[in-house]
């Protein structure tokens, strides 16, 4: 197995015909196709991964976000959040989330990292 690194769209697009061809194989994961297969998938992840990266949501729209697709009302959201004025100024953006409701929040099955945030870049 020849590899060689990511560098250009050509070299993506190439590694992906590979990765096409091997995933249609269906290898077991002992075989040398198989072996190929996760090598040349994990190169095409770094790639995809550094080329496209997908930040963090907005703490706010991940409420927001799931409170649509779970059909929550902000009535719903008091015992996350608290009183209605204090649901409606969170998700309008008048008043930060506290670590206790992040803690209530996370009990709905809303990720940490969502409701946390990106970290904030390091200052130098």
């Amino acid at each position: 197995m020849q590899v060689h690194a990511i560098r250009s769209e050509a070299d993506y697009r190439a590694m992906l015909a590979r990765v096409s061809k091997l995933i249609d194989l269906d290898p077991a994961p002992d075989t040398p196709e198989g072996e190929a297969l996760e090598v040349l998938g994990t190169l095409v992840q770094a790639y995809e991964a550094r080329r496209w990266p997908i930040n963090a949501p907005d703490p706010i729209e991940a409420i927001k976000f799931y409170m649509e697709q779970t059909g929550l009302t902000v009535a719903d959201m008091v015992p996350y959040i608290g009183p209605r004025n204090r649901v409606y100024d969170v998700l309008g953006g008048k008043r930060p989330l506290t670590m206790p409701m992040i803690r209530r929040l996370l009990s709905l099955g809303i990720p940490a990292q969502a409701l946390v945030g990106a970290p904030e870049p390091a200052m130098t």
